[in-house]
């Protein structure tokens, strides 16, 4: 079961390209991307603990940006708050969970 799963939108902006790749590929581990540098997770909250520590080491805090938007949970209305004009991303609906 889901239950305690919240929507998060995570966008970063990232200067080194290192970096970036490395925080790109972190993040294709917790959630699915709408946009290269903006991805969809579905977290509990030691998910979201595990996720902002692992983002935490790889940035450099004078240099780059990470945003995290909590939209709530997951079996709510974070679905409805999210609005697409043009195509939408393809979201796997099957994405790891992070208990």
């Amino acid at each position: 079961m889901m239950s305690g799963l919240n929507v998060y939108i995570v966008s970063y902006d990232i200067s080194d390209q290192k970096r970036l790749y490395a925080v790109h590929k972190t993040m294709k581990g917790y959630g699915d991307p709408l946009h290269y540098s903006v991805f969809r997770c579905h977290l509990s909250s030691k998910g979201k603990v595990e996720l902002v520590a692992a983002l935490t080491n790889i940035i450099k805090h004078d240099d780059d940006r990470v945003m995290i938007i909590h939209l709530g949970p997951l079996r709510g209305e974070a679905d409805r708050r999210i609005e697409y004009l043009g195509v939408h991303p393809k979201v796997n609906n099957q994405s790891a969970i992070i208990l």
